[in-house]
């Protein structure tokens, strides 16, 4: 019951009332972004959602599109500085999301959306985390986010997805507001974000 009907009945009025909430903060953002950046402060990409259907995923874009000699885009931790640093640190880039959640793209929680490149490079159990819609946070979020392995991101995902229940949902929401002002991996060593997903090797089954 929950599953099917309630959990998107609350994601619909929650991102309702967020983004109203919100909106002085989404105006604020994307002015100072778009003077600071001299471009469109949101970024869109496309992500595979439920059942794999892709959708674009809009956020705070919070690294320019600054280039090196040869006219491509330098690293990203080059890209990512000053107030996009702050913006990316303390979640706030993720805002955006909560009109994928109006649209039914998204939930408030669930797996993160990752990239459609990674979809032919799951194995059939790493697969099932798009039995559900993807989330803004999620049960990998709060137990290390990106400073977790892939194959340990992926085991909570599935974990979450066979174990879904309003009680779960109401913690990990819970734990995500305190983390989010611990700013708690953010990063993975080494990395602005995470390195690429390239598949779960053989070895890292057993």
């Amino acid at each position: 019951m929950y599953s099917l009907y309630l959990k998107r009945l609350i994601d619909f009025l929650a991102s309702f009332f967020l983004l109203i909430l919100f909106f002085p903060i989404i105006i604020f953002v994307s002015i100072l972004l778009a003077v600071i950046n001299w471009n469109n402060p949101f970024f869109f990409q496309n992500r595979p959602g439920l059942h794999g259907k892709v959708f674009r995923v809009v956020k705070f874009k919070t690294m320019s599109n600054a280039l090196d000699a040869y006219g491509n885009l330098l690293p990203d931790e080059q890209r990512l500085k000053g107030f996009g640093k702050i913006i990316r640190k303390t979640s706030i880039d993720e805002i955006p999301q909560l009109w994928n959640v109006l649209k039914g793209d998204m939930s408030l929680v669930g797996p993160r959306p990752l990239l459609e490149e990674y979809l032919p490079l799951y194995n059939s159990n790493q697969a099932q985390r798009h039995l559900v819609r993807p989330g803004i946070t999620g049960l990998a979020q709060i137990n290390g986010r990106n400073s977790l392995s892939w194959e340990n991101k992926f085991e909570y995902d599935v974990y979450y997805v066979k174990n879904l229940s309003l009680k779960m949902d109401l913690k990990i929401l819970w734990i995500t507001f305190f983390k989010v002002f611990r700013s708690e991996g953010v990063n993975q060593k080494g990395h602005v974000t995470m390195p690429k997903f390239e598949g779960t090797k053989i070895d890292d089954l057993k």
